[in-house]
């Protein structure tokens, strides 16, 4: 007796579905979606879903791996409970998260979607730090849940179907060592290079297709002005009068270059002892107000934090989309607290007197907030000393905290 039908072609989500089908060869059938009888069963029209036997009616690609995985004994789902839990984090990741961002990211790019410039650059820093969460674990791991293959290598794995032939080209596969070590292993399964192996990776990011992009509306023509007779050529400026400079890449940059070079503080922090060196050669030959500012940098949403080496691979990503302002900026963010109870707080040396400038090189500066500080008040001082040491817990609401983890920008 035939245990059901899968229906669904080879979208990003049917990708595991019909991998578990021939490997664990399942009495299964293969529908791409098109029949009446997929339309009849369902109504919606989303795939991957599966008709079992007796009418029993299934939707959504986690519950059908999972009922599939179920027909046949194996070891996908992990070897005991917390692994199979671990399983069931990592497969529900991918699809309301890696997948979801990705989509919207890609969309434009495959004309299924107007361009957005702001939504895209908003999802494509969503999705980096989705990437750092798994770069972080694959640097300690083999698989994402111990150190053999589960179903959640394979369904994450599956997700990068479109960024890998989109949006990520050779330049961004060689920053990411472990990930693509673990993804090259995973998708070179039985699992999924039936699918796999034919699939050619983008060698740079494509462009949005120029019918794709919201075009600006015309400007009116002015009234035509009568003809002329040819001008005579302008007068040449005198050779005193100044040439206009080019507007500076930089907003920070029409600052000029401050007395002392940041580099000369980042070396001086890196190769000396911190407190008994490095901060009193800041406070006493480095730091000028009217040069620099100081900034308390809090994340705002400490609620939505979970694992603290999570919180600290937020921290990562937020300092690698502020890499623009790496001149102009140093700093350390901590991460305080314990795994479900953590938080995320920093001090920031800034060129000039405002943060933006600075910080909105990075599209989730948002998320966060700024606070000036005052290099005169001992309780700032002793702050920012703090952030940059992490010798001593962090005071939050008047609750001495212990510091975790964190990351330095320089």
């Amino acid at each position: 007796m035939s245990q059901g039908v899968l229906y669904g072609a080879e979208q990003t989500r049917v990708l595991v579905p019909k991998g578990l089908v021939k490997v664990l060869d399942l009495d299964v059938k293969f529908d791409d979606a098109t029949s009446e009888e997929f339309a009849a069963a369902f109504p919606l029209k989303k795939v991957p879903t599966f008709a079992g036997p007796k009418g029993y009616k299934l939707t959504e690609s986690i519950a059908i791996i999972i009922y599939l995985l179920s027909l046949k004994e194996n070891k996908l789902l992990g070897k005991n409970t917390k692994e199979y839990a671990s399983v069931l984090r990592w497969l529900s990741f991918a699809s309301s998260e890696l997948l979801a961002t990705a989509t919207t990211a890609f969309a434009p790019f495959l004309g299924r979607a107007q361009y957005n410039k702001k939504l895209v650059d908003e999802n494509l820093a969503k999705l980096d730090l989705h990437v750092s969460i798994l770069e972080s674990r694959l640097q300690e791991f083999t698989y994402l849940v111990g150190e053999r293959l589960t179903v959640a290598d394979l369904f994450v794995a599956s997700m990068f179907y479109r960024p890998f032939t989109v949006l990520y080209g050779q330049e961004w596969r060689d920053a990411h060592p472990a990930l693509m070590r673990w993804w090259n292993t995973v998708v070179s399964t039985d699992y999924l290079n039936w699918f796999f192996a034919d699939v050619k990776l983008t060698e740079k990011p494509l462009e949005v297709p120029k019918g794709n992009k919201k075009e600006k509306a015309p400007k009116e023509k002015a009234a035509a002005a009568p003809k002329k007779e040819k001008a005579a050529a302008a007068p040449a400026a005198p050779a005193d009068e100044p040439v206009e400079a080019p507007k500076p890449k930089h907003p920070l940059a029409a600052l000029g270059k401050p007395s002392i070079d940041l580099d000369e503080w980042k070396r001086k922090y890196s190769n000396e002892e911190t407190r008994e060196v490095a901060l009193p050669y800041f406070w006493n030959e480095f730091y000028n107000d009217k040069e620099w500012s100081l900034w308390k940098v809090a994340f705002k949403y400490n609620d939505e934090l979970t694992l603290t080496f999570m919180s600290n691979n937020l921290v990562g990503g937020f300092f690698n989309r502020l890499s623009a302002s790496t001149k102009y900026l140093f700093g350390c963010s901590v991460v305080y607290g314990e795994n479900n109870n953590n938080g995320i707080v920093g001090a920031f040396l800034v060129r000039g007197t405002e943060a933006l400038p600075a910080f909105d090189v990075a599209p989730d500066y948002e998320s966060y907030e700024f606070t000036k500080l005052d290099a005169s008040s001992a309780e700032d001082r002793a702050f920012v000393e703090n952030m940059w040491t992490w010798d001593l817990p962090v005071e939050i609401n008047g609750e001495k905290r212990e510091i975790a983890d964190g990351k330095v920008f320089k």
